[in-house]
């Protein structure tokens, strides 16, 4: 199959702009030219959290599949990811020399809250597209004081709100434990779940603990959590610790209801190292297919997918939905280069970035789309509660309940 219907749909939805741009005079940002878009990225392919690495080297992979169909408008995409290890002196180091040596038109999809804060000011700057972000912090839609930065994946805060929703309605009595990375990740995911809990959160939260993302283990926070007679329990950790943590809870013949932050769901990167016999009942909640979801498996987009990860990324896991996750992201960036036609400025790239309409990229659970305007840069609103069954995430039907 050729890769092509996606594109179709989106040159049918979006023909009108993409049309007028595209007659209109070139304009070009620095790192464009009629055969090439240069765009910059940092990834932590190394550190404490190299799981999430495998979303860079699947963009890597969606790039040269559209490079191999002639580019974008005829143009190649010159995607230079770098390493940063997830630590926020080194994404700014990494982040100068794409600006000021590689000479990039934007940055795309760098990956944590604490690396995107550390650069943003910067970028904003000097007037360089932050574009589609991954952090699922609130910070990064503030259009007023920092409009050159935009995420794409749903909020932490979000997160917390849609697991608190699903604890008042199926279990208003938990004694609920927290385990969370002690940064502004781990903070924005308790956030919500208090909100989400509202009043209730004071009396049904009965212990909270953080660790640092460099340490070892979280042996001795499960320890404790556990003690505190706890009945639920939220993960609000990165792939490591919540593999950990799933794991101890079972050493200790733990076996509270469990809560894992979206941003660690992935089966292969989290749930296997963790056994997947002790992950059965943890829930989650999703945004995206699940690529392990027999229910998906006679989905078009999911049949692309897979074809995709044959032919383009062979040596990774294709059921991962870091994987998955990647090949979503860079589409969306591929999507919006596409409409911005000619008009290659970075100013025309934040305009259409932030003007999203029912935007569609692939693998978004059914009547998900992002949206966009220039008040409010967040783009994906929506999370559905799903549960693992031991084989893949199902969705939880509230009305059974």
């Amino acid at each position: 199959m050729e890769f092509r219907r996606t594109w179709m749909t989106a040159a049918i939805i979006f023909g009108g702009i993409a049309i007028g741009s595209a007659t209109a005079q070139k304009r070009y940002a620095p790192g464009v030219s009629d055969y090439e878009i240069k765009i910059g990225q940092t990834m932590p392919y190394s550190g404490p959290v190299s799981a999430w690495g495998t979303i860079g080297r699947a963009e890597l992979a969606y790039v040269k599949m559209i490079n191999d169909q002639g580019g974008v408008n005829g143009r190649k995409i010159n995607l230079i990811s770098l390493d940063d290890a997830y630590s926020p002196p080194k994404t700014v180091e990494q982040t100068r020399r794409l600006v000021e040596q590689d000479g990039v038109a934007v940055i795309f999809g760098g990956l944590g809250t604490a690396a995107n804060l550390a650069v943003r000011k910067y970028l904003n700057d000097r007037q360089v597209p932050q574009l589609f972000l991954l952090s699922g912090s609130e910070q990064f839609n503030d259009p007023e004081h920092f409009p050159w930065s935009i995420g794409i994946i749903p909020t932490y805060l979000l997160d917390g709100q849609t697991h608190a929703r699903y604890i008042l309605a199926h279990s208003p009595n938990a004694k609920i434990a927290i385990l969370y990375q002690s940064d502004d990740y781990g903070k924005a995911h308790v956030k919500g779940l208090k909100d989400g809990l509202g009043e209730r959160a004071k009396h049904l939260i009965v212990s909270e603990l953080s660790y640092e993302v460099g340490a070892p283990t979280i042996e001795s926070q499960m320890v404790t959590l556990k003690a505190s007679g706890a009945n639920t329990l939220y993960i609000a950790a990165g792939p490591k610790f919540a593999a950990q943590a799933i794991r101890k809870a079972n050493e200790l013949a733990w076996r509270p209801l469990q809560f894992l932050t979206y941003t660690s769901q992935s089966i292969s990167g989290v749930l296997e190292p963790a056994g997947l016999e002790n992950a059965i009942g943890i829930l989650s909640a999703s945004f995206a297919k699940d690529p392990t979801d027999p229910r998906w498996k006679d989905d078009p987009d999911m049949k692309e997918y897979f074809e995709w990860v044959q032919k383009y990324n062979p040596n990774t896991d294709g059921k991962d939905t870091f994987v998955a996750a990647g090949y979503q992201y860079a589409a969306a960036l591929v999507l919006l280069l596409r409409q911005c036609g000619d008009d290659l400025s970075r100013e025309n790239i934040m305009r259409r970035a932030t003007s999203l309409h029912d935007f569609t990229i692939p693998l978004l659970l059914p009547g998900i789309t992002l949206n966009t305007s220039p008040g409010d840069y967040q783009p994906i609103k929506q999370l559905r509660e799903s549960r693992f069954n031991g084989k893949f995430w199902e969705s939880v039907d509230e009305d059974k309940h």
